[in-house]
């Protein structure tokens, strides 16, 4: 059961179990945002042509699409610890050995490894948050978790790069951290546990009743949506149209599209205070609009200092949205299939990863690059029509209430 108790913000914060959960949300941003930098290294020390060296990304990626539902379901069945446990050590393991190789398609292996525990700690890590509160205050942790997230996926890029200019390997000593982490994880770790059930099939039914719920499925819809927005709209053309009207650097372009994680982290942090003059429904629609006015206002910009506007709107809609979602998931679920609810949330959320450019492309093929942010828009704006008729069916306290 989670803990009902509301508590202040700066407590929940400094909650012994969330901050250990902190460390793992920081762990699972290793496995993308400290190796990114490296991959130019990759290419030059172990001749990898330039168009396979994504590879390094893909296959650490790629697991968590098809393997998030299995990986709920074990820590809905054995508990959260018997399977965090083990995904730390197999994440740290396979991270740290690629210090000791220098083929790629080993490194392609070690990386498929890592990328099965990452999926395991980018979803439990929400789950346990889910387990350790409730009501508002969940939503004030998961807010904070993802402005540690953003925080770390921030520092971590600059710190591979750095290890990077030493040799492309030295960024793969970080994953080493997952091993103490392990070991707090073990002592430290205080969390409800769900209660076990007798028979697999009462199981299975229990979760086929909630991913069935109308709520939930549009949930995972406009999580899918919203991350075509990002990866489609804000990372694969939002570049592209500054260096296509001004001519902007990558370094520049990179400055710009920082201020995105900047201001994600600062409203994620303030999710405390905004979901107590809005109802997190709310806030999901807010999101959106967000979302709708910063495609809306990216190709209007006259210079690339102007960008940063855009930039930072999308960054507040980001941080607002990401704990709204897991919040309300994890408000529609109850402990005994609560992991396998959120691991759903991280496949729709891959998927939108994954299709976003390839959307975004088919726009821009026939309507060029300010029909790709319109385009956008206009989805940001149907899916608050979207979420109006079907998340809002069901006043969330009366789940709450029932859980």
């Amino acid at each position: 059961m989670a803990e009902h108790r509301q508590e202040e913000d700066g407590q929940i914060f400094w909650n012994g179990n969330l901050q250990v959960v902190f460390l793992v949300t920081i762990l699972s941003a290793i496995g993308l945002f400290s190796v990114s930098p490296a991959l130019p290294r990759i290419v030059q020390d172990l001749s990898v042509a330039p168009q396979d060296v994504g590879l390094v990304l893909t296959v650490f990626a790629l697991p968590g699409v098809f393997l998030m539902p299995f990986i709920g379901m074990a820590a809905d069945r054995f508990g959260r610890k018997k399977v965090l446990g083990p995904a730390l050590l197999l994440f740290g393991l396979s991270g740290g050995a690629c210090l000791l190789i220098d083929d790629f398609r080993a490194l392609l292996v070690l990386r498929f490894l890592q990328g099965v525990a990452g999926a395991c700690l980018s979803s439990l890590n929400i789950t346990i948050i889910g387990d350790l509160f409730s009501g508002r205050d969940r939503t004030t942790a998961m807010g904070y978790n993802q402005s540690v997230f953003s925080v770390g996926a921030t520092v971590l890029t600059i710190l591979g790069g750095l290890l990077a200019t030493l040799g492309w390997f030295y960024p793969f000593m970080m994953p080493l951290a997952a091993v103490p982490v392990w070991l707090l994880v073990l002592r430290r770790l205080n969390s409800p546990e769900p209660k076990r059930l007798g028979r697999l099939g009462v199981y299975l039914k229990e979760v086929a009743a909630s991913l069935k719920r109308p709520q939930v499925f549009g949930i995972y819809v406009a999580t899918m949506v919203t991350f075509i927005l990002v990866s489609g709209g804000f990372y694969n053309f939002f570049p592209l149209l500054m260096d296509e009207r001004f001519g902007t650097s990558p370094m520049i372009i990179g400055v710009v599209m920082s201020f995105m994680m900047i201001a994600s982290a600062f409203s994620s942090v303030k999710m405390g205070t905004l979901v107590r003059y809005f109802p997190e429904k709310r806030l999901f629609k807010i999101s959106m609009l967000l979302y709708a006015v910063s495609l809306v206002l990216m190709p209007l910009m006259p210079g690339t200092w102007y960008c940063i506007l855009p930039a930072v709107v999308m960054g507040i809609a980001q941080g607002m949205v990401i704990p709204v979602i897991q919040s309300l998931l994890s408000g529609l679920s109850a402990t005994e299939n609560r992991a396998v609810v959120l691991s759903f949330y991280g496949t729709s959320l891959r998927v939108g990863q994954t299709i976003g450019p390839v959307i975004m492309s088919g726009v821009f093929s026939y309507f060029g690059m300010s029909g790709v942010f319109y385009f956008g828009a206009l989805l940001g704006l149907a899916m608050i029509g979207w979420l109006h008729l079907v998340v809002d069916k069901e006043p969330m306290e009366e789940k709450e209430k029932r859980i």
